[in-house]
């Protein structure tokens, strides 16, 4: 199984210095930001199952960005229609990364869908992705990754991590994250 913040370290060492970064809610933002908090990563707040869509509105309003969505497979499973929505906007600059861990750890550690028979791998595919990988190791993800950030998209990793708890804190504030990524963009943020 795959070190989560491990797997971000790696990421974060890879990606370009003005890539955008998405960390979906819980343990995903939480490692995101163990790994490097940069002005340039948005951490979803309270929002479970609409980091795909923001990640593709964000890839769609910036074509000369790459976006890169860490997300969890529970966050995933609440918003399945972003997987084809993806397909049929096909932005080729955005990588989507699925931790799954097979559990909603945040709430109870119960047991997601995909502790049982969902194949998110499979449903990605099924819904149009080109190029999609499933890791079950970190050399297994790095390779992954790096296929991704050499190639046009869109692209999907499935990687199956641990169940640790999530180690980062990113900033309690979702108007100040909001406000520092717009800032870091070129953006007003006061629009």
């Amino acid at each position: 199984m795959i070190d989560r913040v491990e797997g971000c370290k790696y990421l974060l060492s890879r990606i370009d210095k003005d890539d955008l970064l998405v960390g979906g809610v819980g343990n995903p933002a939480s490692d995101l930001a163990a790994a490097e908090d940069r002005d340039l990563n948005f951490y979803m707040w309270n929002a479970m199952g609409s980091a795909a869509s923001f990640a593709l509105g964000l890839a769609m309003a910036r074509p000369e960005k790459r976006v890169i969505l860490l997300h969890g497979e529970g966050c995933l499973l609440m918003n399945l229609g972003a997987l084809a929505t993806e397909t049929v906007c096909y932005p080729d600059h955005i990588i989507h990364n699925v931790w799954d861990n097979r559990m909603y750890h945040l709430t109870g550690k119960q047991p997601s869908a995909t502790a049982f028979l969902t194949d998110l791998a499979k449903v990605a595919k099924g819904c149009g992705f080109e190029h999609v990988a499933r890791c079950e190791s970190l050399d297994a993800f790095k390779t992954a990754l790096d296929k991704a950030l050499a190639a046009p998209g869109p692209h999907f990793i499935l990687a199956l991590n641990d169940d640790k708890d999530p180690v980062g804190h990113f900033p309690a504030s979702p108007t100040y994250i909001k406000h520092r990524f717009m800032t870091a963009l070129g953006v007003d943020a006061q629009t």
